[in-house]
Order: C-alpha cells, then sequence, then structure tokens
C-alpha cells in the first residue's frame, strides 16, 4: 500500500466524519435517531443481550443513521437545485422521508421484539 493511496482512503473517512458532524448538529431527526442509537446500545450491553441480537441493533442502528444521512443529503440537494416551493421537489422530500420512516419503524419493532420481554420477564 502506497502513502498517496493512504492520504487518499484517511482524507475519504475525513469527509465522510465532517458529513456526519453537519447532519448531527443540523438535523433534529438525526439527533433523535443517535440518541435511540444510545438508548438502545445501553440497554443492549444492560440486558447482556445474545450476539445476534446485538448484531440487529447494530445494523437497524445503521440503517436508519444511514438512511438520514441520504435523506439529509436529498433535502439539501433539492433546496439548493430550487429553493422556492415546488410540489415536485415536495414529493422528492416526502418519498425520501418516507424511505427514513420505514427503516425507523422496522427499528422499533426489532428493539421491542429483544427488549420487551427483557424489560418485562426480567
Amino acid at each position: 500500500m502506497n502513502l498517496k493511496f493512504l492520504t487518499k482512503c484517511l482524507k475519504s473517512f475525513a469527509y465522510a466524519l465532517a458529513g456526519i458532524k453537519v447532519a448531527l448538529y443540523t438535523q433534529v431527526n438525526m439527533a433523535v435517531h443517535f440518541t435511540a442509537a444510545l438508548l438502545a446500545l445501553t440497554m443492549a450491553f444492560y440486558f447482556n443481550v445474545s450476539k445476534t441480537e446485538l448484531g440487529l441493533i447494530v445494523l437497524c442502528i445503521a440503517m436508519v443513521i444511514a438512511t438520514e444521512l441520504i435523506n439529509t443529503a436529498i433535502e439539501l440537494l433539492c433546496d439548493f437545485i430550487h429553493p422556492d416551493r415546488h410540489e415536485k421537489i415536495k414529493q422528492i422530500k416526502d418519498i425520501s422521508a418516507g424511505a427514513v420512516l420505514i427503516t425507523a419503524t422496522a427499528a422499533l419493532v426489532i428493539g421491542l421484539v429483544i427488549f420487551v420481554p427483557k424489560l418485562f420477564l426480567s
């Protein structure tokens, strides 16, 4: 592996982390998702969930955060391209928000399946 390639990779990671930071500090929903993720991980360790359950929790967190990042990027792009209200732009934003809703709902259901028995049967 050469130094130029390594430098390029490190810069790519820095750009990605900068994007996550921007979304976290500018998007209320991203902060909500990160808070929910921390709560889920805290509960996972508290209840000593199985490796499979932990894998599902991490996968759900990744899906929700990634979908929210894509939604945020789509919304920013739409606002940049067409700052005024436009029906097609609204539809695009609504569809991308719907994708986040689906992943967040699935994550919630999986969280309930994992944690409700532990909360009430422990």
